[in-house]
Protein backbone atom coordinates (compact mmCIF):
# COMPACT_ATOMS: atom_id res chain seq x y z
CA UNK A 1 0.00 0.00 0.00
CA UNK A 2 1.30 3.43 -0.91
CA UNK A 3 1.92 5.80 2.00
CA UNK A 4 1.73 9.52 1.77
CA UNK A 5 5.15 11.14 2.00
CA UNK A 6 5.82 12.99 5.25
CA UNK A 7 6.65 16.66 5.15
CA UNK A 8 10.35 17.14 4.64
CA UNK A 9 12.80 19.86 5.48
CA UNK A 10 15.76 20.85 3.28
CA UNK A 11 18.20 18.19 4.56
CA UNK A 12 15.75 15.32 4.21
CA UNK A 13 14.80 16.53 0.76
CA UNK A 14 18.45 16.40 -0.33
CA UNK A 15 18.64 12.81 0.96
CA UNK A 16 15.38 11.96 -0.77
CA UNK A 17 16.83 13.09 -4.09
CA UNK A 18 19.31 10.21 -3.92
CA UNK A 19 16.54 7.57 -3.95
CA UNK A 20 14.16 6.49 -6.68
CA UNK A 21 10.49 7.30 -6.46
CA UNK A 22 9.42 3.92 -5.05
CA UNK A 23 12.16 3.74 -2.43
CA UNK A 24 10.81 6.46 -0.13
CA UNK A 25 9.02 4.24 2.44
CA UNK A 26 12.14 2.08 2.81
CA UNK A 27 14.34 5.11 3.47
CA UNK A 28 13.13 5.34 7.07
CA UNK A 29 13.04 1.58 7.71
CA UNK A 30 16.73 0.93 6.94
CA UNK A 31 19.05 -0.15 9.75
CA UNK A 32 21.45 2.50 11.02
CA UNK A 33 24.85 2.74 9.36
CA UNK A 34 26.54 2.04 12.70
CA UNK A 35 25.16 -1.52 12.71
CA UNK A 36 26.68 -2.15 9.28
CA UNK A 37 30.08 -0.86 10.43
CA UNK A 38 30.16 -3.01 13.56
CA UNK A 39 29.23 -6.08 11.54
CA UNK A 40 32.10 -5.33 9.14
CA UNK A 41 34.50 -4.87 12.06
CA UNK A 42 33.96 -8.48 13.12
CA UNK A 43 35.69 -9.72 9.98
CA UNK A 44 39.44 -10.36 10.54
CA UNK A 45 40.21 -9.24 7.00
CA UNK A 46 38.51 -5.89 7.56
CA UNK A 47 40.33 -5.43 10.84
CA UNK A 48 43.66 -6.17 9.14
CA UNK A 49 42.87 -3.64 6.38
CA UNK A 50 42.08 -0.95 8.96
CA UNK A 51 45.38 -1.61 10.73
CA UNK A 52 47.34 -1.42 7.47
CA UNK A 53 45.68 1.82 6.39
CA UNK A 54 46.36 3.40 9.78
CA UNK A 55 50.04 2.33 9.88
CA UNK A 56 51.01 3.23 6.30
CA UNK A 57 50.46 7.01 6.71
CA UNK A 58 52.56 6.92 9.89
CA UNK A 59 55.39 5.23 7.99
CA UNK A 60 55.15 7.78 5.17
CA UNK A 61 56.13 10.55 7.60
CA UNK A 62 59.33 8.82 8.70
CA UNK A 63 62.43 10.83 9.48
CA UNK A 64 65.29 10.85 6.97
CA UNK A 65 68.17 8.39 7.14
CA UNK A 66 70.73 9.01 9.92
CA UNK A 67 73.55 10.05 7.56
CA UNK A 68 71.38 12.31 5.39
CA UNK A 69 71.79 16.07 5.84
CA UNK A 70 68.59 18.03 6.39
CA UNK A 71 67.72 21.70 6.51
CA UNK A 72 65.21 24.05 8.05
CA UNK A 73 63.45 26.09 5.36
CA UNK A 74 61.82 29.37 6.43
CA UNK A 75 59.54 30.96 3.84
CA UNK A 76 58.01 34.41 3.94
CA UNK A 77 55.20 35.12 1.48
CA UNK A 78 54.56 38.83 0.75
CA UNK A 79 52.65 40.94 -1.77
CA UNK A 80 54.90 42.31 -4.49
CA UNK A 81 53.04 45.64 -4.62
CA UNK A 82 53.47 46.72 -0.99
CA UNK A 83 55.49 44.02 0.82
CA UNK A 84 52.66 43.13 3.23
CA UNK A 85 52.42 39.48 4.32
CA UNK A 86 49.95 37.09 2.67
CA UNK A 87 48.13 35.01 5.28
CA UNK A 88 46.60 31.57 4.63
CA UNK A 89 48.54 31.05 1.42
CA UNK A 90 49.06 27.38 0.59
CA UNK A 91 52.72 26.42 0.28
CA UNK A 92 53.50 23.06 -1.35
CA UNK A 93 57.02 21.59 -1.22
CA UNK A 94 58.05 18.68 -3.45
CA UNK A 95 61.47 17.07 -3.61
CA UNK A 96 62.96 17.05 -7.11
CA UNK A 97 64.95 14.06 -8.36
CA UNK A 98 68.37 14.61 -10.00
CA UNK A 99 66.77 14.02 -13.41
CA UNK A 100 64.44 17.00 -12.81
CA UNK A 101 61.24 15.02 -12.18
CA UNK A 102 59.12 15.76 -9.15
CA UNK A 103 59.09 13.02 -6.51
CA UNK A 104 55.71 11.81 -5.23
CA UNK A 105 56.31 12.74 -1.58
CA UNK A 106 55.54 16.30 -0.64
CA UNK A 107 54.53 18.66 2.14
CA UNK A 108 51.64 21.14 2.30
CA UNK A 109 51.74 24.15 4.62
CA UNK A 110 49.66 27.27 5.27
CA UNK A 111 51.16 30.65 6.08
CA UNK A 112 50.41 32.34 9.40
CA UNK A 113 49.12 35.89 9.81
CA UNK A 114 52.68 37.18 9.40
CA UNK A 115 53.03 35.39 6.02
CA UNK A 116 55.58 32.89 7.33
CA UNK A 117 55.73 29.12 6.95
CA UNK A 118 58.44 26.76 8.16
CA UNK A 119 59.42 23.27 7.05
CA UNK A 120 61.95 21.21 8.98
CA UNK A 121 63.92 18.07 8.06
CA UNK A 122 64.03 18.89 4.34
CA UNK A 123 66.83 16.81 2.75
CA UNK A 124 69.59 18.58 0.85
CA UNK A 125 69.02 18.82 -2.90
CA UNK A 126 66.45 20.48 -5.13
CA UNK A 127 63.03 21.41 -3.76
CA UNK A 128 60.10 22.68 -5.82
CA UNK A 129 58.06 25.29 -3.95
CA UNK A 130 54.60 26.27 -5.15
CA UNK A 131 52.51 28.99 -3.52
CA UNK A 132 48.77 29.28 -4.12
CA UNK A 133 46.76 32.17 -2.69
CA UNK A 134 43.39 33.55 -3.75
CA UNK A 135 43.71 36.81 -5.65
CA UNK A 136 47.32 36.18 -6.72
CA UNK A 137 49.17 34.39 -9.51
CA UNK A 138 50.29 30.89 -8.64
CA UNK A 139 54.00 30.91 -7.92
CA UNK A 140 56.39 28.03 -8.57
CA UNK A 141 60.18 27.74 -8.54
CA UNK A 142 62.92 25.19 -7.80
CA UNK A 143 65.35 26.00 -4.98
CA UNK A 144 68.63 24.30 -4.10
CA UNK A 145 68.76 23.33 -0.42
CA UNK A 146 72.47 23.30 0.44
CA UNK A 147 72.71 24.89 3.90
CA UNK A 148 71.22 24.03 7.31
CA UNK A 149 69.00 27.13 7.48
CA UNK A 150 67.48 28.41 4.25
CA UNK A 151 65.47 31.65 4.25
CA UNK A 152 63.28 32.29 1.20
CA UNK A 153 61.16 35.38 0.51
CA UNK A 154 58.51 34.94 -2.17
CA UNK A 155 56.73 37.92 -3.69
CA UNK A 156 53.29 37.18 -5.10
CA UNK A 157 51.94 39.18 -8.03
CA UNK A 158 48.38 40.17 -8.81
CA UNK A 159 46.96 38.42 -11.87
CA UNK A 160 47.00 40.27 -15.18
CA UNK A 161 43.78 41.67 -16.60
CA UNK A 162 41.89 39.36 -18.90
CA UNK A 163 41.66 40.30 -22.54
CA UNK A 164 38.38 40.09 -24.33
CA UNK A 165 37.12 41.08 -27.73
CA UNK A 166 33.82 42.13 -26.15
CA UNK A 167 35.14 45.10 -24.14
Amino acid sequence: MWRERPRVNQRLFLNYAKFRKGDWPYFFSQKPVRAKITAAMKSPLTLAAILVFSIVPALAGQKPAPGEKTALVNMTIVKEANGKPVKNAEVVLHLVAPNGKQRPEGLELKTHDDGKAEASAIPYGKVRIQVIAPGFKTYGEDFDVNQPNLVITIKLQKPADQFSIYK
